[in-house]
């Protein structure tokens, strides 16, 4: 199979830093079965890539939660980046789960929008991929929380990458008008973190060193609206 520019353009643009990759598949650091367990699905931006593992999304969920009051032990990963929903499909499909979790997050399809995959099939695949989260929570539809896709546009690597960013813009919407569709048809939790990722539009602290991934802090906003809505469940 030939491989297009705009291939080679996304290993660059969700790659970035070869120099330091990412596992596929993080386990958690600990094993306390007296702790609450937590699973998050998805992408570079589950991994936390470009950013310290202890302030990706995930982990400052999990410390958060710590903090008010709630045992979790270290959350276990399955996110690549550059992954789309198949992608994640595959992987999890590869990993054979049979344990169930406290806590699941969902937060994938930007690399389905980069790549100018089909919204019918993404429709298609986040659905089924809704599914499994419900099945890692023991079927507990409140212990699924489903977060909505960043806007990679407003970043320096996004207005340099030659594309029209109001385009981008329109894209992630209609991609997160589907992920909110679905999920809250089935009545799980929906966390729009997509306004505020457009902030990094002229707040440069929003932005990793690599040009393009969140940084901590801006992963430190969605951690709190996670762990906000995962603690309100616990009470």
């Amino acid at each position: 199979m030939k491989f297009s520019l705009g291939f080679l353009s996304l290993c660059l643009l969700l790659a970035c830093n070869k120099n330091v990759e990412k596992a596929m598949i993080q386990t958690p650091i600990t094993t306390n079965k007296s702790s609450l367990t937590y699973l998050a699905l998805g992408d570079s931006y589950t991994i936390g890539e470009a950013v310290p593992q202890k302030e990706s999304f995930p982990y400052q969920v999990s410390s958060m939660l710590n903090d008010q009051g709630l045992k979790f032990s270290a959350p276990k990963i399955i996110a690549k980046t550059g992954w789309t929903t198949d992608e994640l499909q595959a992987a999890i499909k590869a990993e054979k789960i049979t344990e169930t979790y406290d806590v699941v997050t969902l937060l994938i399809g930007v690399n389905n929008q980069y790549r100018g995959n089909s919204q019918a099939t993404y429709r298609k695949e986040f659905k089924e991929l809704l599914q499994t989260a419900i099945g890692f929570a023991g079927g507990d539809k409140k212990h699924v929380f489903v977060v909505s896709i960043p806007d990679w546009g407003v970043t320096p690597f996004g207005k340099g990458s030659g594309r029209n960013t109001t385009t981008i813009a329109e894209e992630i919407d209609a991609f997160n008008a589907i992920c909110k569709e679905e999920t809250l048809a089935i009545a799980v939790s929906y966390i729009d973190i997509t306004p505020g990722s457009r902030n990094a539009a002229t707040d440069a602290s929003l932005i990793a060193s690599d040009g393009l991934h969140p940084s901590g802090k801006m992963y430190s906003e969605w951690a709190v609206k996670v762990s906000n809505s995962v603690a309100a469940t616990f009470k």
